[in-house]
């Protein structure tokens, strides 16, 4: 891997990153809180995550014990991840204010022995003693290395490399939970990957604004981490409010926004004079973490000059896969072409490539055009790079196979310029603001209802969000149901995003022939 500057080693843990850019750019600032009003600089920020590590050993966390990290996307979740790496423990981010039923699949899994959270975080405090595990309260930056910790814990080679470095939650086909598992090996090569790229997405001296969820792959990997292997800054506006972050952008001098598509869609609400003049120093806006509506595309560019190159990623990938170039006006509709070092093709159900690998010999000078649409050729893609992950907690299963390839559970095709286009998700899965909502996991929650006799969740398009989630529900005869009582039921049990944003009732779900519930059917009812 390329290093930041002369005399470096490639890194090979996750941690190394924070020591490289302390040794670069010690004064340079590293994390912009603007919630807190604070700034912490590269050594400020290194020297908090050596202290993190030497709090977190001291409360009896070894190597490869996992600290679950929830805290909200500020600067203490910054140093509570790299503290936890650099004790050589798996972080494993879960998000503030998550409901019961869901940190205590997650808890059970993970077998964590620290909870890092806030005092006000009662529910998580509760799962975690529930689970056996130590609660913590936020990292303080600026602390003193705890008296039964080393003051450098340092970071033995042998926990680099193909060790885990974070284990994030992700819902599967089913619904359940179930850990991704990402070695430093991964997270770093997606590093350089991206880094590779031209015009790169963050150099040295960008200033890049995170208005996403931390402990979201997006947020935490292709964000965060893309700005330490740079030695940039990350603003951290705190609660998105467009109009707020419209201010965020010049008084934090920001250049490069990374986002979800309903966060710049949002961002249109600012009056157009105001928003173009807020953005005049980003030279760069990325999108990613769900499909970018080509309207959206159209009107954020028409009202600041400004393109958003989308992107294509997954937890599995570390997580970006693809991006629309970034020297040249995004494709509507494209998720663009592989990262270097990546390999994509698409394959079918049984995991044979549907082209082959070298293209047939053409035996004529001029060929015709047979009127073909690229979008009849759809397969699952397949990918290999070192930036994969290890399989799936605990065992590792599902992985790459013995080739290094990974078949996904998303469905696309390859346009004329071989650009990626993706069609859906083989799972039925809905994505609400980047976030990834199964409708099995819905479903399962609704069905406990005595009075539900079946239910189908389905997405549907949300001019806000993006998608929001649709349920109908078919009630036992004289239950009397109603929309608040299913609301209030989901609210108890389920993240906001996934929640339920339309509830309707039907006599029977529809159906195709061959019995499986018709969910175009659905979100027209």
């Amino acid at each position: 891997m390329q290093s930041s500057g002369p005399g470096h080693a490639a890194p090979v843990h996750v941690a190394d990153l924070l020591t490289r850019a302390a040794a670069d750019r010690p004064d340079s600032d590293a994390i912009v809180d603007v919630a807190a009003g604070t700034t912490l600089t590269w050594s400020a920020f290194d020297a908090a995550a050596s202290a993190e590590a030497s709090r977190l050993r001291a409360a009896g966390v070894r190597p490869g014990d996992r600290v679950v990290i929830a805290l909200p996307d500020d600067t203490g979740f910054c140093v509570a991840l790299f503290g936890a790496m650099r004790a050589d423990a798996v972080a494993v981010p879960v998000g503030p204010g998550s409901v019961r039923r869901e940190l205590d699949v997650i808890f059970s899994q993970a077998g964590p022995s620290v909870v890092v959270a806030e005092e006000t975080e009662t529910v998580t405090a509760e799962a975690a003693v529930e689970a056996g595990a130590q609660v913590l309260g936020p990292p303080v930056p600026g602390a003193a290395p705890a008296p039964d910790g080393p003051e450098d814990p340092g970071t033995p080679e042998e926990w680099g490399g193909e060790a885990l470095a974070v284990l994030v939650f992700t819902s599967g086909t089913t619904g359940r939970p179930r850990g991704v598992q990402l070695s430093h090996r991964a997270l770093l090569a997606n590093r350089e990957q991206a880094a590779a790229l031209r015009p790169a997405p963050v150099t040295p001296t960008d200033r890049v604004l995170l208005a996403l969820p931390l402990f979201h792959v997006y947020g935490l990997a292709a964000g965060l981490l893309q700005v330490c292997w740079a030695g940039a800054t990350v603003v951290l506006p705190g609660r998105f409010d467009p109009p707020r972050t419209a201010e965020v952008l010049v008084s934090s001098r920001v250049s490069v926004l990374a986002g979800v598509p309903s966060m710049f869609r949002a961002l249109l609400d600012v009056p157009a004079p105001q928003l173009r003049e807020a953005l005049g120093g980003v030279r760069l806006c990325t999108s990613g973490g769900a499909p970018l509506p080509t309207a959206w595309l159209t009107a954020f560019h028409e009202a600041t000059g400004l393109s958003l190159h989308e992107g294509y990623g997954l937890s599995e990938g570390s997580p970006v896969i693809t991006t629309n170039d970034l020297g040249r006006p995004p494709k509507p509709g494209s998720v663009g072409r592989p990262l270097p070092g990546i390999e994509m093709r698409l394959v079918d159900s049984d995991g044979a490539p549907l082209v082959t690998d070298e293209p047939e010999p053409d035996d004529t000078d001029d060929p015709i055009d047979d009127g073909s649409d690229p979008s009849d050729d759809t397969g699952l893609i397949a990918l290999r790079g070192p930036n994969l992950f290890s399989g799936y907690w605990p065992d590792g299963s599902g992985g790459p196979d013995d080739d290094g390839w990974f078949r996904t559970a998303d469905v696309g095709y390859l346009d004329a310029d071989g650009d990626l286009h993706l069609v859906d998700r083989s799972s039925d899965l809905v994505i609400v603001n980047g976030f990834n909502v199964y409708p099995r996991e819905v479903e399962q929650v609704i069905g406990e209802l005595d009075a539900v006799a079946e239910v189908a969740v389905v997405g549907i398009p949300d001019d806000r969000t993006g998608a929001a989630v649709k349920a109908v529900v078919v009630t036992a005869p004289g239950s009397g149901l109603t929309q608040e009582q299913v609301h209030e039921h989901c609210t108890a049990r389920l993240a906001r995003f996934k929640r339920p944003a339309v509830v309707t009732f039907a006599d029977e779900l529809p159906r195709t022939p061959t019995g499986k519930i018709a969910r175009r059917t659905l979100a027209q009812m």
